[in-house]
């Protein structure tokens, strides 16, 4: 099987949701986006450096000193220059998108689905292709567009999820009623 029914179904709608938002308030999501970087770098930073002293050995130290600085000086320049950042996340997005889609065109051809599920995957796989493809070429194209358009891919991809865990639920139902009783 796929996963849970009720995972797939929380993901997307997880996704549905998402996506509302992003579409709804593009600029607020960018502002989000960048926000919750700097929040990770500087989480980072704290944990990276208590690893440094963590140790019982001298060596490592200075390696997870320098990867506190590197994290705490990336929360900074986020907060700092947001715009960076948004173009930076904007390319990191589109990589995703990429490797993404290509996993889920793979996925249709890899596994024994029904017709209706691969169509799921390969749809899903084709809007995170030419996602991560107008990102690529286009990345000038602002960080509130990218939000709106991953607002839209949020949506779909969350609306498909939705439909995928009603369809293994039926298909779970139906494969539980033809299974014999054993004594």
């Amino acid at each position: 099987m796929f996963t849970s029914p009720n995972v797939l179904l929380w993901r997307g709608l997880l996704a549905v949701a998402l996506g509302a938002v992003s579409v709804a308030w593009p600029g607020i999501t960018v502002g989000a986006f960048v926000v919750l970087f700097a929040v990770y770098a500087f989480m980072t930073a704290a944990t990276d450096a208590a690893r440094a002293f963590a140790g019982d050995r001298v060596g490592p130290v200075i390696g997870w000193l320098l990867l506190a600085l590197l994290s705490l000086a990336g929360g900074v320049v986020a907060l700092a220059w947001p715009g960076i950042t948004a173009l930076a996340l904007t390319i990191w997005i589109a990589a995703w998108a990429l490797t993404t889609g290509a996993m889920e065109i793979g996925l249709a051809f890899q596994r024994d689905e029904t017709a209706g599920e691969r169509t799921l995957f390969l749809l899903t796989g084709a809007v995170s292709l030419v996602f991560a493809f107008s990102l690529f070429v286009r990345p000038d194209i602002g960080a509130v567009s990218l939000a709106t358009v991953f607002g839209l891919f949020s949506l779909v991809y969350g609306v498909s999820a939705v439909f995928a865990s009603f369809d293994e639920r039926r298909r779970r139902h139906a494969t539980s009623e033809r299974e014999p009783v054993r004594a």
